[in-house]
């Protein structure tokens, strides 16, 4: 049985009490609204949850060795109903969680101004490793045509005769300057590719993780 029929039976018990002015037995609740699904001891349980919220609702007598047995309405029974009795606790808390569940969704999400700012604070980085990325290859680059400068200048224009060892060893140093270069620039780019990799994970992780 579901929560909320288990409070419109609450209810119809509470008005079939205040339509009353003598007290009844509990089997007549039972005949009334719940046989032959249900036993009288569920009568009683539901009976015993509405006097746990508030006893004075019903008057109970004992008796034939039940401890509920006989019961009354009272002077609240009426105006609980007219304030829509359980049924309405019942809305009202069902209200209370789908709100709870909203909030807590919503305390997930980050706001549009702060993932722009969230955005502007990774970019930050990513700007600054992108120029010093440009100024390395700029420096890699004067470095590898001054180098070759120099060489070509030495062995042609030089008046002194250039011997084809001498040739050789020259494009040989320049073939080791270029390897080199290379091998910097790739260092320098694999760096870059690796910290902008890292920032991109840090705003995923933000905006999946934070409350």
């Amino acid at each position: 049985m579901s929560e909320f029929f288990k409070a419109e039976l609450k209810d119809k018990f509470l008005r079939y009490a205040s339509e009353r002015e003598d007290y009844f037995e509990t089997r007549l609740l039972y005949d009334e609204y719940l046989r032959p699904n249900y036993s009288l001891a569920y009568v009683e349980r539901l009976i015993k949850e509405i006097i746990d919220h508030e006893p004075e609702l019903l008057d109970i007598m004992s008796g034939n060795g039940i401890k509920i047995f006989m019961l009354s309405a009272t002077a609240l029974t009426e105006d609980f109903l007219e304030e829509g009795g359980f049924t309405q606790l019942y809305v009202r808390e069902e209200e209370k969680w789908d709100a709870f569940l909203e909030q807590l969704s919503d305390s997930k999400k980050l706001s549009r101004e702060e993932k722009v700012h969230l955005g502007r604070t990774n970019k930050a980085p990513q700007k600054k490793e992108r120029i010093l990325l440009k100024l390395l290859i700029g420096a890699v680059a004067v470095s590898f045509l001054f180098t070759v400068f120099s060489l070509v200048k030495g062995i042609f224009f030089k008046e002194e005769y250039v011997t084809n060892d001498q040739l050789t060893k020259a494009l040989e140093k320049i073939q080791s300057e270029e390897a080199k270069e290379e091998d910097l620039f790739s260092t320098v780019e694999a760096q870059a590719a690796q910290d902008t990799l890292l920032g991109a994970n840090e705003v995923d992780l933000t905006e999946t993780g934070n409350p």
